[in-house]
């Protein structure tokens, strides 16, 4: 089925799907509010059915938004949104800590047949303006499959440190928060994914309990430092090559997997040098999923060197298991 592509210049790239116009998601590049940290982000993210899988704004993180690459903690700048962690104080609002990523330009928009890319360059600011990075990101959608009701979204990002410096890259957890690992790619689910099932490769599929540990210090002005640890069968903070989330629709019957899978250049688990990665996710008191680059440990970035990630995230209708998520992985290339 062709894929097609709009773009409202200087404000969002949108793909749809089929004779039907399902549109799959909204690429907005158009800065927002300097308080929520402005970069680009993916909303509405849909099923091929079109049911939505993020949310946009909620009132309890203003600056969750769909799908987005982030840095919660970059060299002392926050480049994530909204309050500060801060060890011992908990999240305050420093504004003079809010940095962004902005739109320089596009490289490729288009799409033909089954596949739509979108690549782009960007820039990181801390708040004072300064060049800290170029980044060239490209997002393509591929392998979209009526027959199983999902389609997939390719993320690649490759981060140029430009100061003179090294970047620090951390996170709540490198800066004191026992379970609050969040940074990089982050999806934030719809309110009604609350609760949702997660598993991962390993893991057992847990219902409702994900990352409960640390939750109750996400909030935005109010929120105190959470809960240490999570259990064993808990994957927050853990390693495996993909993690699922899978949630309950408000509004029609069903359900609906996102599936989060590390590329194999990522080198999750570190075994070839690269710094590891962990899972943040939780499913209480929100649907949360990032793949953080710096959950338990800080990631330096040398001045002239390059971070590069790739991450695959499939959108499916329906309420998949473990066995179905592997046996669709295993028949994708990367």
């Amino acid at each position: 089925m062709t894929l097609s592509l709009t773009h409202v210049h200087g404000d969002r790239v949108t793909v749809a799907h089929g004779a039907a116009g399902t549109e799959l998601f909204s690429y907005v590049y158009r800065p927002e509010a300097d308080w929520e940290a402005p970069k680009p982000y993916l909303h509405p993210v849909r099923t091929l059915s079109g049911g939505l899988v993020t949310d946009y704004r909620p009132n309890d993180h203003r600056w969750h938004k769909g799908l987005q690459l982030t840095a919660s903690h970059l060299s002392g700048q926050n480049l994530w949104g909204g309050n500060t962690y801060v060890h011992g104080e908990g999240y305050l609002a420093l504004p003079e800590r809010v940095g962004s990523m902005a739109h320089v330009a596009f490289e490729e928009v288009g799409a033909e047949g089954d596949r739509a890319v979108i690549a782009e360059r960007l820039t990181w600011h801390p708040h004072g303006g300064e060049l800290w990075a170029e980044e060239e990101r490209r997002i393509e959608v591929r392998d979209v499959d009526p027959d199983t009701g999902s389609w997939t979204l390719l993320w690649t990002s490759a981060v140029t440190n430009r100061r003179g410096e090294p970047l620090r890259f951390g996170s709540p957890t490198t800066h004191g928060r026992p379970a609050a690992g969040y940074t990089g790619l982050f999806w934030r689910g719809p309110r009604a994914f609350r609760g949702g099932r997660v598993f991962t490769a390993v893991s057992p599929q847990l219902a409702g309990a994900a990352g409960a540990a640390g939750a109750a210090g996400s909030a935005g002005a109010a929120g105190a430092a959470g809960a240490a640890g999570s259990s064993a069968a808990d994957p927050m903070g853990s390693q495996a090559p993909w993690l699922a989330y899978v949630g309950e629709h408000d509004g029609r019957d069903g359900h609906a997997t996102l599936v989060f899978e590390h590329a194999p250049s990522n080198d999750h688990l570190g075994e070839e040098g690269t710094h590891p990665a962990h899972w943040f996710v939780r499913s209480d008191p929100f649907a949360a999923v990032a793949p953080s680059w710096a959950f338990h440990e800080e990631l330096v970035l040398p001045p002239g060197e390059t971070l590069s990630r790739t991450y695959r995230v499939v959108v499916a209708d329906g309420a998949w298991d473990r066995a179905r998520v592997a046996a669709h992985l295993a028949g994708l290339a990367w």
